[in-house]
């Protein structure tokens, strides 16, 4: 069906191994592929070293930053489902409750939500059939409305679609929801107010970043007039707009959880130093540069620019280029909130710690076994949303009931 559904879990069935008392530093200067690994593959290994930094009390959250930024992100769809909530300090164990189509009476942004939602049949997998189709796009209808209604202060754009629907399809509908609606308070708060100043702000990042690596690309560009326009749709939407490959939204997205609110704008900039050849080759007039530059190749590489991206942000962090270019003049919500969510999700407990936090006492409801518990939810989902929840619940079984629970 779709890779995101059915692939396979990989790393995802943990065991033990000797390098278990290994330090988070220690860990982390390990390669893949390197002789300690003996009989683990490096994917294998690095998926232990993930349950280990969750395990972990409090979880090692900077191990697995270290992951989603490292060769191969997080592996799998299963992995992404327990680690993208420890990246936003979310709780699994206390979620929003399940959106519903109530919010939509009424909604000042209801109808342009639902003709975003239409045309993005190309969001969807490949071979899904318009009642799986269908299912999901109320699903997504219910899921934005819901943080629009409980954050009254922010304001819909056009791509906010594309951000949500990418949740949808990873983690299912309830946790998506909840991951929604913090990246909407952090994240993509600059995109999120009720004019386009402050997303103008952070496309103004663009130029000065290019500039500082490459003048003669720099000059180039502002003699072409081609401006910023061209990578709007990369940031507001986290690229999932523009990439027609799903594991590399994937990807991207493991790599900007983990990363600096303004990481995207970074990644844009290096983008375009990476065809700097192609660019200079081009005709130098707005219309020819602004269609090469709108088409991202197919064959781009995408680890390299992760990795570049990163060491770019290191060497020329954003208040290095504030103080230099006068940038930033309408100071950036998002990056304001971000070491506050560093600190919260630094905090966190382990899932096995959570769960007893929540279970519920023995005299209060009769205890049910995890294999019934699945076995309600499986067929309580499958009545009501089909083939479509019933293939996402597939892969959360590998994960136990409580995840399972959780997503919907």
């Amino acid at each position: 069906m779709v890779a995101v559904w059915m692939e396979s879990s990989g790393g995802s069935c943990w065991r033990k191994s000797k390098e278990a008392a290994m330090t988070g530093a220690e860990k982390r200067r390990r390669t893949p592929g390197a002789g300690g690994a003996r009989s683990l593959s490096w994917r294998k290994q690095k998926s232990l070293q993930i349950h280990e930094a969750l395990t972990h009390d409090p979880v090692d959250v900077e191990t697995l930053r270290d992951a989603a930024l490292g060769e191969g992100g997080l592996l799998t769809p299963e992995i992404r489902r327990r680690v993208w909530p420890k990246l936003l300090s979310i709780n699994v164990f206390c979620l929003p409750p399940k959106p519903g189509p109530a919010l939509r009476a009424g909604h000042c942004d209801y109808n342009q939500v639902l003709m975003d939602v239409r045309r993005s049949l190309k969001r969807f997998p490949k071979g899904m059939t318009d009642v799986e189709r269908s299912v999901l796009q109320e699903q997504l209808i219910d899921m934005i409305l819901y943080v629009l209604h409980t954050h009254p202060e922010l304001h819909y754009y056009q791509g906010f679609h594309d951000v949500a629907v990418t949740l949808l399809l990873t983690v299912g509908l309830r946790l998506g929801t909840a991951m929604l609606q913090t990246l909407s308070t952090h994240h993509l708060r600059d995109f999120m107010d009720p004019t386009m100043e402050r997303t103008r702000s952070v496309l103004s990042y663009l130029m000065p970043l290019i500039q500082s690596e490459c003048p003669a690309l720099h000059d180039f560009l502002l003699r072409s007039e081609v401006g910023c326009i061209f990578a709007l749709s990369w940031l507001i939407t986290w690229y999932g707009h523009v990439l027609s490959d799903f594991h590399q939204v994937l990807r991207l997205y493991d790599f900007f959880l983990a990363s600096h609110p303004l990481m995207p704008v970074y990644c844009a900039a290096q983008m375009v130093l990476m065809r700097e050849r192609e660019v200079l080759q081009c005709d130098c007039d707005m219309a020819s540069v602004h269609q090469l530059l709108s088409r991202i190749p197919s064959n781009f590489p995408y680890e390299t620019l992760i990795t570049r991206t990163h060491s770019f942000f290191q060497r020329r962090p954003p208040s290095q280029l504030e103080r230099q270019t006068s940038l930033q003049r309408l100071k950036s919500i998002s990056a304001a909130s971000f070491r506050s969510l560093q600190i919260s999700s630094a905090q966190q407990r382990p899932d096995s710690v959570l769960r007893q936090q929540v279970a519920p006492p023995s005299d209060v409801l009769p205890a049910r076994s995890p294999n019934t518990l699945v076995k309600l939810a499986v067929w309580g989902i499958s009545a009501s949303l089909g083939a479509a929840a019933l293939a996402v619940t597939q892969t959360a079984l590998e994960w136990g009931p409580d995840l399972l629970l959780g997503l919907f």
